[in-house]
């Protein structure tokens, strides 16, 4: 087996391990007007660099009105547009964020976070770091039972099985992670039936 071989399958191209199912964004933006009823609008931070963010945004424009909501996106690089786009945001009423998975998402979590808080906008993400780092709730694969299914992948392909004769594995486990903390400090009550879905809760 060589290096190739495996990066593929675990980054989910043709061959491997998925992490975004188709529609888990809708469930997301489901999610975000459960927390806060009275949205109006939903922005989606991409980076244009991500070749899954086109796909993402074509359904979530779909979904939107379905929700009595208006989306836009703003595409954002680097920690400061990231900054400047939530404090944009921040003078339009009634405004969410639907925040996806990338670097500047991951490695600066925390101070995206405070910023989310300081400007009280409700925000789904992905996943459980996000929620873990202060965001208020978050929709996705479980992350850990990928790393398992990916783990085995690789095992199949050292026994000697071609990647290209593997299917690609979706993801079967979903986590909902909420913050209370959060949520308090943004004036907002989670209702009960959404309390009860929870994977876990954060307080």
């Amino acid at each position: 087996m060589n290096a190739t071989a495996v990066k593929k399958c675990i980054a989910g191209n043709e061959e491997g391990v998925g992490v975004l199912e188709s529609g888990i964004l809708t469930k997301m933006l489901e999610l975000l007007k459960r927390l806060a009823p009275n949205l109006e609008r939903v922005a989606f931070l991409y980076d244009p660099a991500q070749p899954s963010s086109r796909r993402a945004w074509d359904e979530i424009e779909a979904a939107a009105p379905l929700l009595a909501l208006k989306a836009s996106k703003m595409s954002v690089r680097t920690a400061e547009e990231t900054e400047r786009a939530i404090a944009a945001l921040a003078l339009e009423p009634n405004c969410g964020l639907l925040m996806p998975p990338n670097l500047v998402n991951r490695q600066y979590r925390e101070i995206i976070a405070m910023w989310v808080l300081q400007h009280r906008l409700p925000a789904v993400y992905q996943y459980r770091y996000q929620v873990e780092s202060g965001g208020l709730a978050s929709y996705g694969a479980d992350q850990i039972d990928m790393c398992r299914r990916a783990a085995s992948y690789v095992d199949r392909i050292l026994r000697g099985e071609k990647p290209r004769d593997l299917p690609v594995q979706l993801p079967t486990r979903f986590q909902l992670i909420l913050n209370l903390k959060t949520a308090k400090a943004m004036g907002l009550n989670i209702p009960v039936n959404v309390l009860a879905l929870a994977d876990e809760v954060i307080e």
